[in-house]
């Protein structure tokens, strides 16, 4: 098999933007689509060895693992073990249970599955966990469970029309991404069915190749127009941009354009991958990416805040020095087939390297995340969700509209007229505040919220499919009970990958049925639950902390609800300058990272809900007499 210099420089092409963007480098906040260039790149190369070894009689599928131990366990192993004694040391219980629990399903190549149920690639609490970007190396390896299978099946018995077989493959999984991106893009992102048609782009590369371009100005048309898509994603993608779906092929084509106008001409473009300082930076790659993303969350932790230009450069600079150590020390001599690591000591130690970090992880995770460490240390079971009336008013993911509680969820009796409070936990957890404001609330409020569900009528989601006819059914709930005011409330920004546009849905459904609607925005989210900056700012009687809310989703929000609705900006009344107030004279005002305690609740109602009489005025603001009120609550101090 040909070595291809270009191709290992194209892998510093994807590597570096990976780096640069969760370093926090300004101007690279595509950065993230280095992984599907990554993904290209690995389906081409290994589908060329695999076809060399059918073509040549020496396909062997044992060959095919060992080769695959060798690449990826030793510098993936040295890393984990490295970043778990670096959690061990820095991370409170809370967060290294949580650490451990991503060990596990690290070491077992299942993390992506991990993520995708527990996490988002971008949601806030990513910042602070370590392994999360193992979940590509876990779609690679689930991918090549099957690949070397399915080539040797149709070399031999198909007669190797490998179009017949992967195209189909490819195309069901690019158009299963490109449905999901809307009604499910967390498992979009994370799961190899999504995923696949990336990694067999770079397969067809080599089983059904395009015919070469016949000039060599053509492929250096192809080549440099490739480089441009890749660039193209990485400066102007952003963390909003629904991906992959559609958008993923700007990458994933750019670097197959690279590749294959490279395949029978020596381009400029080819040449420039080929330099010397690209393909060493392509040699580091894989470590390299292993190192850089543990740094980040570590310095994170420590600042619980985005790095500066310098601590940029820094995570840069560690990154690189920790890359080149993995690759020296521990890539190179693993890779290497010799007597030091026979085969059969290779399967032995991965196998070993896989159960003791598994035994390591269950451990941390079924101690507490050994919570000895920090015997000074105690985690707040802080009340708020209490009175949600759970799985009654507050359905959980397991349950249909149908186990609604009905007449049980009015929390507010004896008015003349009835108001639905419609959305996610974000709408629950101002049910404590409504049921001690009740006096000052001139309506029936009825409680009908959902987990994860935010009150959006076209939403619909893979991982909670009872979403879309638990909405649906809060319109026969506003004609059941002659609801004429509606309050939407949700955690806006768990629709970042879809866009908050998708309101209009239901904004638009509420205007044609004539009820008066409220649109609350989004309200405070911190980077870690408050038990733990309450153990950073030295357990205080009054303490703040850094909004982690990207206040310009609130003006989207604004945008969105024009005339139909009238809008409130809760981070306006909860935060000043950036601070939010966690605690108040030994009070909690939260219960986690975002959700109101009982006694934050009781305030932020009093303070800005529209139905209270003081606010029902219209569009709520801090210069309307709620917000005159604000030195009166002093939520933001």
């Amino acid at each position: 098999m040909k070595y291809r210099a270009d191709v290992d420089g194209l892998r510093a092409v994807a590597v570096l933007p990976v780096v640069l963007f969760h370093a926090g480098v300004a101007g690279f906040d595509g950065g993230f689509v280095g992984v599907d260039v990554f993904f290209v790149i690995s389906g081409y190369v290994i589908t060329l060895r695999l076809l060399s070894d059918l073509q040549e009689g020496r396909f062997s599928i044992v060959d095919f693992y060992e080769r695959r131990v060798r690449r990826i366990f030793p510098a993936l192993f040295f890393m984990i073990a490295l970043t778990t004694v670096v959690a061990a040391f820095l991370f409170l219980p809370p967060n290294f249970e949580d650490f451990s629990k991503s060990v596990v399903a690290a070491a077992l190549f299942s993390s992506n599955i991990y993520f995708w149920k527990f996490s988002g690639y971008f949601e806030p609490s990513a910042l602070l966990r370590p392994l999360l970007h193992t979940w590509s190396l876990a779609v690679e390896e689930q991918y090549y469970i099957f690949m070397p299978i399915v080539m040797y099946l149709a070399y031999r018995y198909a007669r190797a029309k490998w179009l017949l077989v992967f195209l189909p493959a490819a195309l069901l999984s690019f158009g299963l991404s490109v449905v999901a991106t809307s009604t499910a893009p967390t498992a979009n992102f994370f799961l190899l069915p999504t995923r696949a048609w990336e990694l067999l782009i770079g397969a067809l590369l080599v089983l059904a190749p395009p015919p070469a371009p016949a000039r060599k100005s053509w492929a250096e048309a192809i080549g440099v127009a490739g480089l441009c898509l890749i660039l193209y994603a990485v400066l102007t993608y952003t963390e909003e941009t629904p991906f992959p779906g559609i958008n993923a092929l700007a990458p994933c084509v750019g670097a197959a354009m690279i590749i294959w106008s490279g395949t029978s001409h020596h381009t400029l473009t080819a040449k420039t991958l080929a330099w010397r300082p690209m393909v060493w930076v392509g040699l580091l790659s894989y470590s390299l990416y292993l190192a850089h993303w543990p740094i980040v969350v570590f310095l994170r932790y420590v600042t619980l805040r985005d790095p500066t230009l310098f601590e940029s450069a820094l995570i840069v600079a560690a990154s690189f020095a920790l890359a080149w150590i993995s690759w020296r020390f521990v890539e190179q001599p693993f890779r290497r087939r010799g007597n030091i690591f026979p085969r059969r000591r290779l399967f032995a130690a991965g196998a070993a390297a896989m159960v003791a970090m598994t035994a390591v992880g269950v451990a941390g995770a079924m101690s507490g995340g050994f919570a000895f460490r920090y015997p000074d240390f105690k985690e707040q079971a802080i009340a708020g969700h209490e009175e949600w009336k759970e799985r009654k008013c507050f359905l959980s993911a397991d349950q249909s509209w149908r186990d609604w509680g009905d007449g049980d969820c009015v929390l507010t009796d004896g008015n003349a007229e009835n108001a639905l409070l419609w959305g996610d936990s974000f709408a629950a957890h101002y049910v404590p505040g409504i049921i001690r404001n009740a006096g000052e609330i001139p309506f029936n409020v009825i409680n009908y919220t959902a987990a994860g569900c935010p009150p959006i009528l076209s939403y619909y989601s893979f991982a909670r499919p009872n979403c879309q006819e638990f909405n649906r059914n809060a319109l026969d709930v506003i004609k059941r009970y002659n609801v004429k005011t509606v309050i939407l409330s949700a955690r806006w920004t768990s629709l970042r990958l879809r866009g908050v546009h998708e309101i209009r849905s239901t904004l638009d459904e509420l205007r044609t049925m004539g009820v008066r609607t409220y649109l609350i925005g989004q309200s405070t989210e911190f980077g870690a639950n408050i038990d733990v900056l309450d153990y950073r700012t030295g357990n205080v009687g009054t303490a703040a902390w850094s909004n982690n809310v990207d206040p310009d989703i609130n003006r989207e929000l604004r945008e969105n609800a024009a005339a139909d609705a009238s809008f409130i900006d809760p981070l306006s009344f909860l935060c000043q300058g950036g601070l939010c107030s966690f605690k108040k004279d030994g009070v909690f005002r939260y219960s986690d990272f975002g959700h109101f305690s009982i006694s934050g609740a009781t305030e932020a109602v009093r303070l800005y809900f529209p139905i209270v009489r003081e606010n029902a005025i219209g569009a709520v603001s801090p210069t309307s007499r709620a917000g005159d009120r604000r030195a009166e609550l002093d939520f933001s101090q």
